[in-house]
Parts: C-alpha cells; structure tokens; sequence
C-alpha cells in the first residue's frame, strides 16, 4: 500500500464492496496487498500470517514473528483467520500454461478429503477466497513466456486485534 496508495481505492467497486461486507459485514476494511507474479514450481499453502504495526509485543494467541519486505507479520489465529477474506484479482489470463491455481473446496472448513480443483481465469477476473483454503499453484509450462499476476487483496472484519497487537493497515 506504500508502494502503490491507489491500490487502497481500487477494489471499491459496488461489486467488490457487496462480496467483501457481505462475507465480513460492514465494519470490514482493506488490510493487506500483495502482488504476484508466480514463478515456475508448485506448493501448497495456508496463508496463516498476518501484517501488523509491532510483532514484538507479548501474546498467547500470536505466533512466529517474521518480517516481509519491511512489514511485521505474526501467524494469526484461526477465529482471526475465519474473519478475513482475500479478493484476487487477475491481471492476466490463468490457464494450464502459466499455472492455475488448485484449491481443495472446504478445506478452510476443516474438510480435507474432497478432490483438488483447478481454477482458470480471464484477465479482470476476481476469485475471492478464504485464508485458510488449501491451495498451490501448477507448474508453469517450462517453454511458457505467459505472466500470472494477480493483485491480492486481504480483508479482516474487524479493526481491533486482540492483545494490545494492530493491523499493520485498515483501509475502509
């Protein structure tokens, strides 16, 4: 968000704004931008970390303070976790040549034994998702010259975190 402040206003579209409040309700605000550019390889995730003002301070419930491009992240809890919701939007079509994203529907839920999708998109698609979804990235095509970049925006329901900790960012 320092690097690119209009990225802060971007998402407000009546649409996104409708999707956003409507998971996380209205006292939501924008928290976290990566942008992606995904190399060839593959890994599967759950984004568990968190950006905040001071990872240092004293907590039973925050974990493994670390330090991305500058930023304070600790591992959030789940109940955190549940509350929060990522808008990705593509920036280039996603298909099987630049490595879609998989994902394992319910997962975020617990629920591990359905099988793997592969999501493909169009340029100025938004897949919105929840942090706690397992998901990967296929391999690129070795020969590929197509980028996959997406602008990712991470949403929390609420702006007070528990023990003393802040968003590193809120954003209404």
């Amino acid at each position: 968000m320092r690097l690119w402040p209009p990225v802060k206003e971007i998402w407000k579209t009546p649409l996104l704004v409708s999707l956003m409040r409507l998971a996380l309700g209205g006292q939501a605000g924008l928290v976290r931008v990566l942008y992606f550019d995904k190399p060839p390889g593959q890994s599967w995730a759950k984004d568990t970390a968190i950006a905040v003002r001071d990872n240092r301070l004293p907590s039973s419930i925050f974990a493994k303070p670390t330090t991305k491009a500058g930023v304070p992240h600790v591992e959030a809890p789940r109940p955190l976790l549940e509350n929060m919701l990522a808008l990705r939007i593509h920036l280039d079509d996603i298909i099987e040549e630049n490595g879609p994203l998989k994902v394992i529907p319910g997962s975020h839920r617990g629920v591990e034994t359905r099988a793997q999708q592969t999501l493909l998109a169009a340029a100025g698609d938004v897949l919105a998702m929840r942090p706690l979804v397992s998901h990967c990235s296929n391999r690129s095509h070795p020969d590929t010259k197509r980028h996959r970049r997406i602008l990712h925006l991470e949403f929390a329901g609420t702006e007070v975190l528990p023990d003393g900790y802040a968003w590193h960012d809120f954003w209404r």
